[in-house]
Parts: structure tokens; sequence; C-alpha cells
């Protein structure tokens, strides 16, 4: 038997929902009142579009690592790879806000088909790009449409599944995220040494993307949201540009003041000092206009008055951080340390990402049953911080099962937290807002991860330098500083390195301190959340749905 729960009569200019087109329920009774979700093969088959869209967007962010040194030996374009994974990021993290009221005013369907093929466009460029411009305009793409991705995955869930059984699909969202973290270096890995060459990595996301947007066209059929109904200019100036104007470039600026900073200028060099100015000024003024805007605000002042909001948006950003830092610098560990290449780097990995499946799992399946999300949030951050503090006593000589052990628990707890922010904000806010609450979550989690993964590089080339200074001469620290990981075995004389290993694994420790610090810090946003269950005790959302008129409508044909 469906799940349905009780509508409002629908205002929306689609009209009302005609009952012989709605998903049967198996209730006796059916009023034009009743919110109607789909079966459950309808449901998996949706669920199956959005897993694999998601997987593709998380994919992405990682799969260029590994492909980085073919990339630039083909373009003779050294000087451009920070740009091939930053512009990425840029790209994403400055279009996640306007994504999510771009889902308020367009039929959510389109606006995620649309995101998905900005993302395929991208894609196919970078497969294609004849040098290293196009490539970087390719990555760029991708990530605007990436951020259409993460959004809608969650806006489109709503209109589907009953609220209380949410976090079980969400679950698996969690877990797939963390899948496409060790995938995506061992695919990449993969094409990059076959002849398919690296173009691979980027051309592999046409034919599984277009196996998402078939299920979404055939499959899923939302009337448009309310504000549909609105003219241009009344979305456009509800889409707030003036705020968008202020608020891209401060993000664009700050970015790149860590992007450059400490390497490609000084932190004091003016440029750097520049760029942090413009941010602070910028960002204030951002807010004033939020503030001012009301309702035709990115970020409506509701939204943010919202406790669980805020605490969740904190919560996301540390989670970001530590996900990415640690993933990035314990790779470079094992590489190092180890002397492993990138492959079977990516395999011992597979203990954090096991850990993290698993528990991302169970959460969903805790919070379905119980309803309450609080406790993984708490559960999530102690152990985070546990499992990143025993990575910081890791040694030269530590053997698989101190590595083996520090990642599962480190995954564990992150499996546990990592979608319960994006949960979190459809049982607070009412309908109509929870497009902006997801975007917010997710923007979170790409502004932490960007933020923190610059610390820790900054931390880990200052602590190397310094280190390496104490055991071998300051003439072969700049080239040892400058050369991969993998390469010092091939560039140190065997009396020389032990030494130089234990000031690498010296300085990859103090890169865990940095996320054992985000991580503790985490614990204060976690006990900040608002114990409401997603079972209706305070949740407003599903009673809500119906002034959105995002009604999920199967045809006829697919029932």
């Amino acid at each position: 038997m469906n799940p349905d729960i009780e509508m409002q009569n629908d205002k929306t200019q689609s009209g009302t929902v005609d009952k012989s087109d709605a998903a049967p329920t198996g209730s006796d009774e059916k009023s034009e009142n009743e919110m109607e979700y789909p079966p459950l093969r309808i449901v998996a088959i949706l669920m199956v579009a959005l897993y694999l869209a998601m997987f593709l967007v998380a994919l992405d962010r990682i799969v260029v690592s590994t492909a980085i040194p073919k990339i630039t030996d083909e373009f003779k374009s050294i000087d451009h790879v920070g740009w091939y994974g930053s512009a990425y990021v840029l790209a994403g993290c400055i279009t996640q806000l306007p994504f999510g009221r771009l889902y308020l005013f367009y039929n959510n369907k389109l606006v995620f088909l649309a995101a998905i093929v900005i993302f395929e466009v991208g894609s196919a460029l970078c497969g294609a790009a004849p040098n290293s411009i196009a490539f970087i305009i390719g990555r760029a793409l991708a990530g605007v449409g990436s951020s259409g991705v993460f959004s809608g995955v969650i806006v489109i869930m709503i209109p589907v599944t009953p609220l209380e059984k949410r976090p079980m699909y969400q679950g698996l969202l969690g877990a797939i995220f963390g899948v496409s973290s060790v995938v995506g270096p061992l695919v990449g890995g993969a094409f990059t040494t076959s002849y398919l060459t690296w173009r691979w990595c980027f051309y592999i996301n046409l034919p599984i993307g277009a196996v998402s947007m078939l299920i979404v066209v055939f499959f899923l059929h939302l009337s448009p949201p309310q504000q549909a109904a609105l003219n241009f200019r009344q979305k456009l100036i509800r889409m707030d540009p003036i705020g968008n104007l202020l608020f891209l470039p401060s993000i664009i600026s700050r970015l790149l003041a860590l992007q450059w900073g400490g390497t490609t200028y000084a932190w004091n060099n003016v440029r750097i000092i520049v760029l942090f100015v413009l941010f602070g000024v910028l960002l204030m003024c951002w807010v004033v206009t939020q503030v001012r805007g009301n309702e035709n605000a990115t970020v409506p002042p509701r939204v943010f008055q919202q406790r669980t909001i805020i605490s969740g948006f904190c919560f996301s950003a540390c989670i970001g951080g530590v996900i990415l830092s640690m993933s990035y610098y314990l790779s470079i560990w094992f590489q190092a340390i180890d002397g492993v290449d990138a492959l079977q780097s990516g395999i011992r990995n597979l203990a954090f990402i096991l850990a993290l499946v698993v528990s991302s799992i169970l959460a969903g399946i805790f919070v379905s049953k119980v309803g309450y999300y609080s406790p993984c949030v708490i559960i999530c951050s102690i152990l985070m911080s546990i499992g990143t503090g025993l990575l910081t006593t890791l040694h030269v000589d530590s053997d698989s099962s101190e590595w083996i052990g520090y990642q599962v628990i480190a995954g564990l707890g992150m499996g546990f937290g990592m979608q319960q922010s994006g949960l979190a904000a459809q049982v607070v806010l009412k309908a109509e807002d929870v497009p902006i609450g997801a975007s917010l979550m997710f923007f979170g989690q790409q502004l932490g991860g960007s933020i923190f993964v610059c610390v820790a590089e900054r931390v880990f080339l200052q602590q190397l330098e310094s280190n390496l200074q104490k055991v071998i001469p300051a003439d072969t620290t700049a080239k040892l500083v400058g050369i991969g990981a993998t390469e010092l075995r091939s560039v140190v004389p065997p009396g020389l390195l032990p030494q130089v290993l234990g000031a690498y694994n010296k300085s990859i420790g103090h890169t865990f301190y940095v996320g054992m610090s985000v991580a503790c810090v985490s614990l204060i946003p976690a006990l900040l959340f608002e114990w409401r269950s997603v079972k209706g005790h305070g949740g407003p959302h599903d009673n809500e749905i119906a002034e959105n008129g995002t009604k999920a409508v199967l045809d006829k044909t697919r029932r």
C-alpha cells in the first residue's frame, strides 16, 4: 500500500490533479485534496536516475586529479593546473544559491534536466578540448551544471517520497557520494593509462547522464510551482539580481585569494590583500541586501532566522572540509610514505568509503524508524573527531591495522551526518523554502571543502619546507617540495630517504590536525540542531506541498 497524505486544494495554475492520472494509493476514498505518491516501482526507477546524476557530479570533482599529469603533458600547460580543479568548484559554488531560486519559479523537472544538459555539455567540451583554455571552460560549465543537480536531487525527492521515508533515500545519496570519492581516482587512473586516454574520464559522463535524463523525462511528471504564474519581470526581480551581482564576485574573490595565496603570490601581496578586502566588503553588502530584500532575497531572512538552518549550514561546511582535506592528504600519505601508486592508494581508501556507505544507510534507516536526525549529527561529530585525531598518530612504520581502523572510525562518523543537514532543512522549513535550504546546505559543504583543503595545503607546504630543511640541504628542499609524492624514491638518495619520509609524515600529520580541529568544532552546530521529527512532530514541510503545486503525477501508461 502506497503512502498518502492529506492535501489542500491545488491553487496553482496547473489546476487540480485528475484522479484518473494519479498514482493509486490503495485508499478506498480519494478526493482532490489528497497527495498521492507514485508506487514503489516508479519511485525505484526515479531514484536510479537521481542517484546516477548525483554519482556523476560527485565523481567529476575527483576524477580529474589522476588525469592532470597527462592533460598537462598534452596541452603543455603546467601553469594552468590549479584551474583544472578550481574552475569546477568555483563555478559550482557561485551558482548553487541561484539554482535554489530557479527551482522556486520554474518547473522542477525542467530545471533539473537543464542542469544535467549543462553538465553534459561541459563534460563533452572537456573530452574534446583542443587546448587548456577550452578544457577550463568545460570544467566551469560542468561545475555550473553540478550545482543544479545537487539541489535538484533533493527537490525532486520531495514530491515523490513522503518525508518519513526520505531519510532512507537520502542515506543512499551519502553512500553514493562516498563511493565516488574512491571510484574517481580508480576510473581516472584506468582511463588515463589505457588506449582510451584521459578524455574518456569526461566522455563517460555522456551516456550515463543520458540514461538519467531519459528516466526523468518519461517517469517524472510535476506540475509547475505556484510562483511559475509570475510574469518574467516579477521572476527577474525575485531572482535577486542585485544580490547575485554582489554575492558572485565576493565568493570568486575569496576562492581566488585562497587559490593564489602562498603559491602564485605571497600572502602579503597586494593582489591577495585586495581580493580578501573585496570578499569582505561585497559579502557585507550582500547580507544587507538579503535583510532588506525580504521575499525577493536569494536567502530570505526567515530562512536564516531558523536555528537549524544556521546550524546545518555550519555543520555542512565542517563536514565538507573534513572529508575533502582528509581524503586528499591520506592519499598523499599512502603514495609518499608507503610508496604506492594512485590506483593502490584508492584501493587503500576503501576502508573509509565502505564505512561511510554502511553508516549512511544505517543512519537513513535509523531516522526513518525513530524520526529524529539530531542523534546522527552528534554521533557524526564525535566519531569524526576521534577518527581524524587518530590519523594524526600515523607514522612511517604504521601497519595496515592502524590506517584501516582509523579510516573506519572516521568513515562511520561522516556517513552518519553527511545527509542530515539537507534532511533537517526539509523538516523545519516551509515547502516553498526547501529548495533554498537544500542549496544552502550543499553550498556550505562546497564552501567548507574549498576553504579547508586550501588551509590544509598551506599548512602542509609550510611544514614540509620547514621539516625538510632540518634533514637535507636547503637547495634540495625546494626541489623536493616541487615534485610529486610518488617521485620521492627516485630523487632522494637511499641514505636520506628515512629522514625525508619522516619529514613528509610529520607534515601530512599537521593537515590531519586541521581536519581534527574542524571535526571538533562541528560538535557546536551539531548540538544546536532542533530536535524535530520527520514523522510530523514539528515539521511544517509536508503540509505545505500543495501550496507549491509540486505534486508528482503519474501518466496512465506508466502505472
